[in-house]
């Protein structure tokens, strides 16, 4: 059994390195290269990001996924992965085959009234009780979509109805969707290349016909009146376009001078010439439009070489964003985060019962995790130098460093003490976290400039780190707790000996210290660790506060919810330090931390006042309110007398001792 226990956990770690090798190995383009064409680099958002991040971030405003299944398949399935068009693909697609991508069901929507009042009812594909729908369904729409939309954008953010929020975000996902039909060509156009040639070469001769037309000279008006075709299709496209993609011509003067095909094409009228970029991406639509997969590679690779001298860093940028993208290495840690919370749950539940395989599965869960959190600390490292900032900027960066720091407190408890609870909190809070953060990027893309008051690297890597490392210690030592009432209401296993030192899977022995004294060792510690963390992080915050508004404290509800932290965090100490509770009031107690933690993280942020108006969100509160809702339930649970606990039902209260009633005196 000893070797079994050892070779195991070397099992799932080789299964897990392999999978992670596999995801990162290069892979090879097909017919098209249209791998290539994703690493290019565009400017949006005020970053400089590649055409896969465009389509990727666009495809989550619009549809809620990264990709667009090509059939469909029922949940129950899920053994079988259906056939899907990458975010790149798909963008080709709507850039230059408009009329096919006008037939993928893309748009999400989801919401009753909304459905009823489009009266979409009957039509769309349905998946897992969402809805989708294809432009070519919505398109009569359009013209009724913008005027509820322009309805409530007359209606202040904070007082806006949930269909008025639904209504807004269809009509942003369409617009989307028609901005990004102009980025290359105008819709629809056949032979677009061959267009911008002729314009050129007649372009000169147009230009001396209209300086002689002003000069009063008689002319022949048919080479202008031949361009104005051309030039309303190059208007059309510098009022839609939507990622800027012609790079400057003078990058030495400023690399910021980025434009969309069309404002380029505007200019070369005044200029006399079309840029070399104009004609290189021009090629790529005509020759991905015409099916024509040599010319297109062709120019996907005239392009780089010609970006190269130029644009080297904006090249290297586009690639590593790409890898990124594609190696969806959050993804990857929350399936292992998953997969190490059903070996420990399994370890903690089988502890004293059968101690080889408990240890072996504790074992496992650790290997595992170990995994899971190289592989988070290498996006989070390599998103930190994507983005030049450091781990915070905005509530999705903040949901993956808790999650990290979580983590990796978890880890060092394991090392401490080696009963599967730092597993447990590892991959919980592992998962739990990278899951808010997935639904946190649906809005878009999760690297966006950040606001003047933020743009600056060292409050961010001091206040703002600090403090977030107190909303994780809260959560963890909160985590810790729900443990404790868990085993303590549902098993026996609180009341388990452990021998000091030693894993899980040995015999108890007489002398070590119960699961639950341990559990709540933990507790005090970890709250201990938020208590100084959020403290500093405050007064952090109160400094920079100081720098940036001339104020030191405003009672912000930001601010407020931080003092909030250390406020409760202290009342934890002092209650436990003053005898006032034991262990069951002090996990309670640490549960309520969660509530206090989640209001002040994310609940702030929906009063809609405050100076940290950077950080406003609303989408968030039903959850917000179920999740506190599981909080009061479980302190609840943890408020149950003794008798109801499954670890303490063979224990007695202790009952005061009876005085022996004295015999009455004798006379």
């Amino acid at each position: 059994m000893k070797l079994l226990s050892k070779w195991v956990p070397c099992l799932f770690v080789a299964l897990f390195a392999v999978e992670i090798i596999a995801v990162m190995l290069p892979k090879k383009d097909g017919e098209y290269h249209q791998r290539e064409f994703g690493r290019l680099p565009v400017l949006l958002g005020g970053r400089i990001q590649p055409f896969d991040s465009v389509a990727h971030n666009s495809l989550l405003q619009i549809r809620s996924t990264g990709d667009v299944p090509l059939e469909e398949v029922p949940s129950w399935k899920f053994w079988h992965h259906p056939k899907k068009l990458k975010a790149t693909e798909w963008l080709l697609e709507v850039m230059t085959r408009p009329e096919i991508a006008d037939t993928r069901p893309i748009f999400l929507i989801h919401h009753q009234e909304l459905l009823s009042e489009l009266k979409l009812e009957n039509l769309g594909a349905e998946k897992s009780g969402l809805r989708y729908y294809t432009f070519e369904q919505l398109k009569p729409l359009v013209e009724e979509i913008e005027g509820q939309a322009k309805s409530a954008r007359e209606v202040k953010e904070e007082q806006r109805t949930t269909f008025q929020k639904q209504v807004l975000k269809l009509a942003n996902a369409m617009t989307v969707y028609l901005r990004l039909k102009y980025t290359l060509q105008p819709e629809g156009v056949d032979g677009w290349s061959k267009e911008l040639t002729e314009f050129q070469k007649d372009l000169v001769p147009a230009r001396a016909a209209a300086r002689a037309s002003q000069e009063g000279k008689e002319i022949d008006d048919t080479l202008l009146r031949k361009l104005a075709e051309p030039v309303r299709h190059f208007q059309m496209m510098a009022g839609l376009g939507y990622p800027l993609t012609i790079p400057p011509e003078q990058p030495e003067v400023s690399r910021d001078g980025w434009q969309t095909m069309g404002s380029s094409l505007v200019e070369s009228i005044r200029a006399g010439q079309i840029h070399p970029a104009v004609t290189y991406l021009a090629s790529m639509a005509t020759a991905y439009r015409d099916q024509k997969p040599s010319e297109f590679n062709r120019a996907v690779g005239e392009y780089k070489a010609w970006l190269g001298p130029n644009f080297g860093k904006e090249l290297k940028k586009g690639r590593a964003e790409f890898f990124f993208n594609n190696i969806k290495a959050f993804l990857h840690a929350t399936i292992m985060y998953v997969f190490a919370l059903v070996l420990s749950a399994m370890a903690i539940l089988t502890l004293g019962i059968i101690p080889n395989f408990s240890e072996t599965l504790r074992r496992s869960a650790y290997a595992v995790i170990l995994i899971a959190f190289a592989l988070h600390s290498f996006a989070l490292i390599f998103r930190m130098v994507l983005e030049g900032r450091p781990p915070v900027t905005n509530l999705y960066s903040s949901a993956i460093f808790i999650g990290w720091g979580a983590a990796l407190m978890g880890i060092i408890l394991e090392r401490v003490h080696r009963v599967g609870i730092g597993c447990i909190v590892s991959s919980v809070a592992g998962f739990v976290t990278l899951l808010i953060a997935h639904n946190l990027a649906l809005g878009g893309d999760t690297m966006e400039m950040l606001r003047a008051v933020l743009d600056t690297n060292f409050w961010l890597a001091t206040h703002v780190v600090v403090v977030t490392l107190g909303y994780t210690a809260t959560f963890g030592a909160g985590l810790l707790a729900i443990t404790y009432i868990s085993l303590g209401v549902f098993t026996p296993q609180l009341k388990q000996k452990l021998n000091q030192g030693q894993g899980a899977g040995n015999p108890p022995s007489a002398g070590g210290m119960e699961l639950g004294k341990a559990l709540g060792k933990m507790v005090y510690a970890i709250v201990c660790f938020a208590t100084l963390f959020s403290f500093v992080g405050t007064v952090l915050g109160g400094i920079w506060a100081d720098q940036s508004w001339g104020r030191f404290w405003g009672w912000d509800p930001k601010e407020n919810g931080a003092l909030l932290i250390v406020l409760w965090n202290a009342l934890i100490l002092h209650a436990r330090w003053g005898g006032l509770v034991r262990e069951r009031g002090l996990v309670n107690l640490a549960v309520f931390g969660n509530i206090v933690t989640s209001f002040s993280w994310f609940g702030v942020n929906m009063l809609g006042i405050g100076l940290h108006s950077y950080g406003f969100m609303d989408a968030a509160f039903k959850w917000l309110v179920g999740f506190v809702a599981s909080q009061v339930i479980i302190i609840c649970l943890g408020l149950l007398p003794l008798r109801y606990w499954r670890s303490f039902r063979d224990v007695k209260e202790p009952t005061p001792p009876v005085s022996p009633i004295p015999e009455p005196a004798r006379a």
